[in-house]
């Protein structure tokens, strides 16, 4: 399920730390009976909680400052304070930290101006902050004066800026009612909270989606002047022009879309929509359509209609062509992204990636328009890749007959690279992640020139709250999976780890959400492998058929196979570690799962990895290699699939199971994968002690998955715990619900693996 990792969390003393069950239930602690690891050299859940929380950096357009959002938590005020941290792309001038109190979101108004808008009154204010940089040693920037109120916006949802200083108009996203008036949002927004009633009623599908009830208000882009005056103070127009009033259109695409699914030049708008003629809830085609600025046309559509979704819209620099990212598959959300682009002067569509085996995320043209860049996940990471722009066919084409030099070029080799930039002079400005590292801003230098280009990191927020940690980078491990195919897998060691010392360490192997996700190169805060190994576990992650980054095929091949190939994989990499890693003890093995990881806990790993299966391959090889069977002491499922029919049924977004089981769940291809790879159909083999923890808006994976689970392991016998979340969804957000879900997940874990 195509969604974004990370988030904050906050802390809750241990000492407060108690059991969800009530004191009369016997599985009830006291008191607290288990402690995090800690230490000097240890990074804890509560380091992660106040461990800055770094946002992307965005450069000005000359290129020589760049902004970061930034929140951190405070354990004493048990609040974020929220700032924006102002870094020299040239090193040689100190970062200035601009606070902001009641938070909030920024853009850049000119080189030297920054624009905040923030909540004051039940609306949206906007603020300029000047910025100068004083060239005295040491060079620094200051903000002399306070901000400068600009103007307001008629709503308190206004978000999702982006401005075109040519045009000198702000395009933004807001939520309006079906007469798409946004000066009329307030005044609607009290008579339906005024109706005298509560209920919610629908016509059509998707009438929930991630962990919202679909009310009267849908999102819509508008456009407004704004625009530095003579005298020199900025000025916010007050006429709101909605672009997509009256087109059945919604930008940006809920509940993920922002910034990235629109762009602006000096004279039109670009953005993606889901195609409102189709039923959403299982459909996936997401057309791009442009639209004048001013809103003086009505939007045309540049895709070819017979795509699926599509992504990251942009303009070049010179605004006569635009590109984006385009699945082939109505349906398939997963589907291989391809980098089209369109000639908006010759009205001419071509692919330029139908033969690269990788999936385009992000987008940018170079300041000359001669070079595109684009992120993509490659073998774990998400590396940055160039190629030059070619020249515009005679013709509309999903196949041009391009040479060799228009294959991408990778300009990085690790971590999770991302929000690119390219700038005057061969430079390029980006966002990078680690398992390591959160989020910090680096650039690219020598891009225009031979050879190879440079790196040089600009900003280093997190790195006071890492010092001293012993992180591991993680190292890879290639193996033979199903069919033969070679599998990857990350290994993450904990603190004090030597070779050498037999069975010393628990081991805990974790399986990722998606399916059609990886482990990668990549900071988390919610499911971070390096916070696992800190915890004294040797972390195993895996990333088996289904897994992006390793070629469309691969992540294909797990299409009505959930309980298939993956588990072979699984399996062959379980036995791969323990052949070549004797620190690990098997006699402490763990395991944890999310989302289809917590349908794999849910299936298999109680089923097949445990001495009770039915399976005659497996049976045979593991009760024939005791020594080898995974014979996992615990189990931790969060937010997992457990009735697959069911959820057939229940999902907000119905065109992932279709796809996923072969078709609608009361037809035949469906029944029969269903009948085969169902964990509710296994139950009776269950086993193995889970703790289950699932939120109760989530809307993805309802949360009678999590209870159903919990009612059939109690009834067994076996012993589990449930941990519900009533306002979370399908991650943990909350500070204090964060670090609880530590707590919880390192107490379950170390109860059967270390006590």
């Amino acid at each position: 399920m195509r969604v974004p990792p990370g988030f904050p969390v906050s802390v809750l003393g241990l000492a407060a730390q108690v059991p969800l069950q009530s004191p009369v239930n016997t599985t009830s602690m006291a008191k607290p009976a288990f402690v995090f690891e800690e230490g000097a050299n240890v990074f804890s859940p509560k380091d992660l909680v106040q461990l800055p929380r770094v946002g992307g950096g965005v450069a000005n357009e000359v290129g020589d400052l760049v902004f970061v959002p930034v929140s951190e938590y405070s354990f004493k005020d048990k609040k974020n304070s929220k700032s924006i941290h102002v870094a020299a792309v040239e090193s040689t001038i100190l970062p200035l930290d601009i606070p902001l109190s009641n938070g909030g979101e920024a853009f850049w108004l000119d080189s030297r101006t920054l624009a905040h808008a923030v909540t004051e009154d039940k609306v949206i204010a906007l603020y300029a902050i000047s910025l100068k940089v004083d060239t005295d040693s040491p060079s620094v920037t200051t903000f002399p004066e306070s901000p400068i109120f600009i103007g307001k916006f008629p709503t308190d949802t206004a978000s999702n800026f982006r401005y075109s200083a040519k045009a000198g108009i702000l395009v933004f996203s807001d939520l309006v009612h079906e007469d798409g008036d946004l000066k009329k949002a307030k005044e609607n927004d009290e008579a339906w909270e005024n109706r005298g009633d509560t209920a919610f009623v629908y016509d059509e599908t998707f009438e929930r989606h991630w962990d919202t009830w679909v009310g009267p208000k849908r999102a819509s882009l508008f456009s407004v002047k704004l625009a530095k005056q003579p005298a020199g103070k900025w000025a916010l127009g007050d006429e709101f022009v909605n672009l997509l009033k009256g087109t059945g259109h919604h930008a940006p695409v809920e509940p993920f879309g922002g910034t990235d699914d629109f762009d602006v030049s000096e004279t039109q708008v670009i953005y993606t929509a889901k195609d409102p003629k189709l039923p959403k809830a299982w459909h996936t085609k997401q057309n791009i359509y442009v639209v004048d600025i001013n809103g003086k046309s009505s939007p045309k559509e540049l895709t070819s209609g017979k795509q699926g979704a599509t992504h990251a819209p942009v303009f070049n620099n010179a605004g006569d062509k635009v590109a984006w990212a385009e699945l082939d598959q109505d349906g398939h959300e997963s589907d291989r992204a391809k980098l089209v682009l369109y000639d908006l002067k010759k009205d001419v569509r071509f692919t330029v990636t139908q033969h690269w085996d990788r999936s385009v995320s992000s987008i940018a043209f170079a300041h000359d328009d001669k070079t595109v860049f684009i992120t993509a996940p490659d073998l774990a990471r998400i590396k940055i890749f160039s190629l030059p722009v070619p020249e515009t066919p005679s013709a509309s084409t999903t196949d041009p007959d391009l040479p060799a030099i228009f294959h991408p070029r990778a300009l990085t080799t690790n971590g999770a690279a991302s929000g690119i930039q390219p700038r005057s002079n061969g430079r390029l400005v980006f966002s990078r992640s680690s398992l390591t590292s959160p989020n910090e801003v680096f650039v690219l230098r020598g891009l225009n020139e031979s050879g190879e280009p440079t790196v040089d990191q600009l900003t280093r927020i997190a790195a006071p709250g890492l010092k001293g940690k012993s992180l591991d980078e993680g190292k890879d491990f290639w193996f033979e999976g199903a069919e033969g195919k070679k599998v990857h897998g990350w290994i993450i060691k904990p603190p004090g780890f030597k070779e050498g010392e037999q069975k010393k360490w628990p081991i805990l192997l974790l399986i990722h959400g998606g399916p059609e996700g990886a482990w990668e190169d990549q900071w988390s805060t919610r499911w971070n492998p390096n916070i696992f190994a800190q915890q004294g576990y040797v972390v195993i992650a895996i990333n088996p058929t289904g897994s992006t980054s390793f070629g469309q095929d691969f992540t294909n091949a797990i299409k009505e196979d959930w309980g298939g190939k993956p588990f072979v994989d699984l399996r062959n990499g379980w036995k791969y570690i323990l052949d070549n890693v004797p620190e690990v003890d098997p006699e402490r093995a763990v395991a944890a799962g999310a989302s289809y990881g917590g349908y794999a806990i849910k299936y298999v790993l109680v089923f097949f990895f445990t001495r009770e299966l039915i399976s005659n391959a497996l049976f045979s090889w593991i009760q024939g290699h005791p020594e080898f069977g995974f014979n996992f002491k615990a189990l931790v499922c969060h937010d997992g699939a457990f009735g697959a029919q069911y959820h057939g049924y229940s999902t907000d977004e119905l065109f992932f199971f279709n796809y996923e089981w072969g078709g609608r769940p009361w037809e035949p291809r469906a029944q029969e994968v269903i009948k085969k790879f169902d964990p509710i159909n296994f139950v009776d083999k269950w086993s193995t002690p889970m703790l289950i923890i699932h939120g109760s808006k989530d809307y993805r994976l309802p949360e009678t998955d999590g209870i159903g689970a919990f009612h059939a392991l109690q009834q067994r016998g076996v012993p589990s715990r449930l941990v519900i979340f009533p306002d979370e969804n399908h991650w943990v957000l909350n500070h204090q619900n964060s670090l609880k879900w530590h707590y919880e997940v390192f107490r379950w874990l170390g109860k059967y693996a270390k006590n």
